[in-house]
């Protein structure tokens, strides 16, 4: 390969990494929660029958076309299906950390399936044993218009075809 087309090569890869928003060296899109070890238990606190308030996230390397970031927590193994727990749009691309408790005023929030436009946290059925607590962040190239309590549904088809990176981490409960 001649030097000339190496160069093209490169300058393509790069370009092209700059848009989907993949980096070098291990700089990976994620999301952390400070209060559990991914894949460990989430502290009761966390929980609908402790205090009930949303945990701490930090998020890191933010795909840089990203416009606006949507966050969704929800248990894959609920005994009905799939249950949503928090719906989380509009954050600023440039998020870093969501505090414990706490939204930035431009976040917008959806309605959970405790039919609650809020976080709610773990409450499984007792003889379902141990559920998984997905919290999932998209990283989109647009900033929704999607107004505050609108469902899941709605919110998954405004991100339809927005979405320019995915991370996630998981907790368990109990």
């Amino acid at each position: 390969m001649s030097p000339r087309h190496l160069w093209r090569l490169c300058f393509c890869l790069c370009l092209l990494a700059s848009l989907t928003g993949w980096a070098w060296a291990g700089d990976l899109f994620t999301i952390a929660a400070p209060a559990f070890a991914q894949g460990k238990p989430i502290p009761p606190q966390y929980a609908r029958v402790g205090r009930n308030i949303s945990p701490e996230l930090q998020m890191a390397h933010v795909p840089a076309a990203a416009h606006s970031l949507v966050l969704i927590c929800d248990d894959p193994d609920a005994p009905g299906g799939l249950w949503t727990h928090w719906l989380v749009w509009n954050l600023s691309a440039n998020t870093l950390s969501i505090p414990e408790e706490k939204l930035p005023p431009e976040a917008r929030v959806g309605i959970n399936s405790f039919r609650e436009a809020r976080y709610d946290g773990p409450q499984p059925p007792p003889e379902t044993g141990v559920h998984r607590y997905f919290f999932r962040l998209y990283a989109l190239d647009t900033t929704l218009t999607l107004p505050t309590g609108s469902n899941r549904t709605a919110l998954e088809a405004a991100m339809n075809g927005h979405i320019v990176g995915i991370t996630e981490t998981f907790g368990t409960y109990p």
